[in-house]
């Protein structure tokens, strides 16, 4: 099992950010390697099922797979999202600490088989770069 961390400070307030997160779709704009997510009935809440589809490019030691399910593990209003990626058998959190009105510390933190190895551990300050610039984006309109 790979474990990796990144921490990253966003330039919004945890209010916004978790605005935008509780929208299953948007996992989408920040999470790599998603490209669309279709989430069941109970949207994003614990124990919702989401299908998502990735990019599936190839890799030189095995077929990547992004696609398959999410399963939503915990949600914790504003502070708090776990989830697993089957596909990828990725189990995943992001954590919002408010730092300021405008400012929100974002941590990530996943774990995976070692199969996945270094392209994988960097998920995490890849997801944050993302998601970075996408507040980043609003803060300035």
């Amino acid at each position: 099992m790979i474990h990796a961390a990144a921490s990253r400070e966003l330039l919004a307030s945890r209010e916004d950010v978790w605005a935008f997160l509780s929208e299953p779709h948007r996992l989408a704009d920040w999470w790599p390697g998603v490209t669309a997510v279709q989430a069941d009935r109970r949207g994003f809440a614990a124990g919702a099922r989401w299908a998502v589809v990735g990019d599936n490019r190839p890799s030189l030691i095995r077929k990547p797979n992004m696609s398959g399910a999410l399963l939503v593990m915990a949600v914790e209003p504003p502070s708090r999202f776990a989830f697993h990626l089957t596909g990828e058998r990725i189990d995943a959190e992001l954590r919002l600490v408010a730092l300021g009105p405008e400012r929100t510390l974002a941590d990530v933190t996943v774990a995976g088989p070692s199969l996945i190895g270094l392209r994988r551990s960097l998920l995490p300050q890849k997801a944050l770069a993302r998601l970075y610039d996408l507040c980043q984006t609003a803060a300035e309109e």
